[in-house]
C-alpha cells in the first residue's frame, strides 16, 4: 500500500503513464490472489514449519499471459506436489478476463463481505471461493493497509498540505464520506502521502488525532501547515506542531 500510494504520487506530479502503473498493480494483485487460494488448500503459510510433513506442498510455479484493459499481464500460477490445485480465478487456456478486473476492483475499492466476493466471484466465473478463502486474501490487503498507517515517518517536513474528499462509500448501503489526506512536502520539493483516514465527515477533531498520531510516528518539525478554513481547524493543528506556521 505505502509503495503504491508512493508509485502513483510520483507518476501523477512526472505526468507518467497511469496505464502501466495500473497495469504492474494488477499483474501483482492477480499473483497476490493465486498464492492466498494456494495457501487456503494447503492450509499453512509459504515456510511456515506447520506445514512440515503435511503430505503436500508448493511445487513452484508457471507463467501464463493475459491480456487487459492495461495491457498483457504476466501471472505466475502456483503449483502443488500432488496436483490439488486448480485455481479459480483463471479458467484453463483462457486469454483474456476483463471481469477479472472488476473483481480485483470490487476487491481492493468496496467494503463488501466475504461472502459478497465468494458470491460475486461464482457468478462470473462459476467458480466458487468459500468465504474462508476470501477471508485469506482479504486478510493480505488488511496487512498492506495497516503496515501503511503504522510506519514511521520522517522528522522533518517544510509542508504539511491538509484536505479531505468526499467519495461514495459502502457499509450498509452507499454513502459519502470524507476521505483525510495528509501530503508532507521535503524540503527538496519532493511530495508524500504520510497518511490517510476516513470518516462519516470532516471535523477539526479528526484532523486533530490525525495530527498526533503523525506525531508519534516521528513527525517532529512542521514549517508550514496548509488547510482550509474549517472552523476549529487552526489551533487543533498548531496545538500538534506549535512552531509552525499556518497558511489558509
Amino acid at each position: 500500500m505505502d509503495q503504491f500510494t508512493k508509485d502513483l504520487t510520483k507518476t501523477l506530479l512526472s505526468n507518467g503513464d497511469i496505464k502501466e502503473l495500473f497495469r504492474q498493480q494488477l499483474e501483482t494483485a492477480i499473483n497476490h490472489i493465486l498464492q492466498a487460494e494456494l495457501t487456503a488448500l494447503l492450509g499453512y503459510d509459504p515456510y511456515d514449519r506447520s506445514g512440515f510433513n503435511t503430505g503436500n506442498s508448493r511445487n513452484g510455479q508457471y507463467y501464463r499471459l493475459i491480456d487487459s484493459e492495461y495491457g498483457k499481464l504476466k501471472i505466475a500460477v502456483p503449483r502443488d506436489r500432488k496436483g490439488h490445485f486448480h485455481n479459480h480465478l483463471l479458467p484453463a487456456y483462457f486469454r483474456r478476463q476483463d471481469a477479472l478486473e472488476t473483481t480485483i476492483i470490487q476487491l481492493y475499492s468496496k467494503g463488501v463481505t466475504t461472502r459478497e466476493i465468494a458470491d460475486l466471484i461464482e457468478k462470473m466465473s462459476g467458480s466458487y471461493y468459500s468465504p474462508t478463502t476470501v477471508s485469506k486474501i482479504t486478510a493480505q490487503v488488511t496487512k498492506q493497509i495497516e503496515a501503511f498507517h503504522q510506519r514511521a515517518i520522517k522528522a522533518n517536513y517544510i509542508c504539511l498540505f491538509l484536505d479531505a474528499t468526499y467519495l461514495p462509500l459502502r457499509r450498509d448501503s452507499v454513502q459519502r464520506e470524507a476521505v483525510y489526506i495528509a501530503l508532507g512536502i521535503t524540503s527538496v520539493g519532493i511530495k508524500e502521502v504520510l497518511d490517510y483516514r476516513i470518516a462519516p465527515s470532516e471535523n477539526a477533531g479528526v484532523w486533530s488525532e490525525m495530527a498526533e498520531d503523525l506525531k508519534q510516528r516521528g513527525l517532529k518539525q512542521v514549517q508550514l501547515i496548509i488547510a482550509d478554513g474549517m472552523v476549529g481547524l487552526q489551533p487543533a493543528l498548531l496545538h500538534a506542531f506549535p512552531k509552525a506556521k499556518f497558511q489558509r
